[in-house]
């Protein structure tokens, strides 16, 4: 989502963070691939809560190459597997998905370019396996008042050699959205990461909502909105951060449960800049530190199948984040 407030202050310090053309992530071949199942079901995180995730488990397979075919396939509330087999660009294009979905890219050759993928007012949605790139008037990933959505493996970005507000989010959710996970995932080169609630006035819709875990995921490059975080409920566990400006900012509100993180090379790991709370426990905050006022989230409604120490989060997140799955 678009947002417009910015002190010149922070602009100056973005300018000065941003890498040159050569610092950009290279898009990461030769990682060791696993083995996957078309009907994974969610796991781990608040997707697996109000019933679980399912996506399309027990629809038919739709295989897809083409902007139009992708378009047709996502529609309609019938559960469907939608399984992506080649790179497909666009152009500005918003690709609506319907409920009861599995996309999923077929391997690492899956790059989506310069169209948004759209997850509103729906329910039951599987992203999986594969990237999105330079997406131009939009987000990558749009997630707005729908309920239980997994993002997994995936890998987003654009550049940070355009002005700041020449790209929009790589993965926002707004709009009083629940029960999401987004895991395992590579969110690299890019000015404004991912927010979780687009604007303090909304309050009176997304309070006592949107409820969001990040976990295991690998944040690269990031300036901003590693992530932002108004108003609602987030788990936050086993990320790494590397060469981030500003991280964690919870805000209006947010109750954040923050647990054995790794920073390396940021500036703020995780901090308030109005009114969120969070409580952080195991986390190696590198040079920076945790500003944040403590809060009151001191468990999730959900088990974690495996919570890492600090020490080990490196290992395990950078080889495994982003699209390294094999179907």
């Amino acid at each position: 989502m678009k947002f417009s407030i910015m002190s010149l202050g922070l602009m100056a310090v973005s300018a000065l963070a941003a890498p040159m053309p050569s610092q950009i992530a290279p898009r990461r071949d030769g990682l060791t691939k696993r083995a996957a199942s078309l009907e994974d079901v969610a796991t781990t995180g608040f997707a697996t809560q109000n019933g679980g995730t399912s996506g399309g488990k027990g629809g038919k397979t739709i295989e897809v190459s083409s902007l139009s075919e992708l378009e047709s396939a996502v529609k309609g509330e019938d559960a469907a597997i939608v399984l992506i087999t080649a790179p497909i660009k666009g152009s500005g294009e918003n690709v609506k998905i319907g409920s009861n979905k599995s996309v999923i890219g077929k391997d690492s050759s899956v790059v989506l370019t310069d169209f948004t993928l759209t997850v509103k007012a729906v329910k039951n949605v599987i992203l999986r396996n594969f990237a999105v790139e330079k997406v131009v008037g939009g987000d990558a990933i749009a997630i707005q008042e729908a309920q239980n959505v997994w993002v997994d493996h995936v890998d987003l970005s654009s550049d940070r050699d355009h002005d700041k507000d020449y790209y929009d989010g790589l993965l926002d959710v707004t709009h009083a959205a629940d029960y999401v996970t987004i895991s395992n995932s590579f969110m690299h080169d890019h000015w404004k990461c991912s927010l979780v609630g687009h604007s303090d006035s909304n309050g009176s819709e997304d309070k006592g909502h949107l409820t969001v875990t990040y976990n295991n995921n690998y944040w690269l490059n990031i300036n901003s909105r590693g992530p932002s975080f108004r108003f609602g409920t987030g788990h936050l566990y086993n990320n790494y951060y590397e060469n981030v400006s500003d991280g964690i900012n919870t805000r209006q509100g947010a109750q954040l449960l923050v647990q054995n993180n790794v920073w390396v090379k940021a500036k703020k790991a995780l901090y308030s800049t109005d009114g969120g709370n969070a409580v952080a426990e195991g986390n190696d905050f590198g040079d920076s530190e945790n500003t944040a006022p403590k809060g009151s989230l001191s468990k999730v409604p959900y088990e974690v199948p495996e919570l890492l120490e600090a020490a080990a989060v490196k290992a395990a997140v950078v080889g495994t984040a982003g699209v390294t799955l094999k179907f």
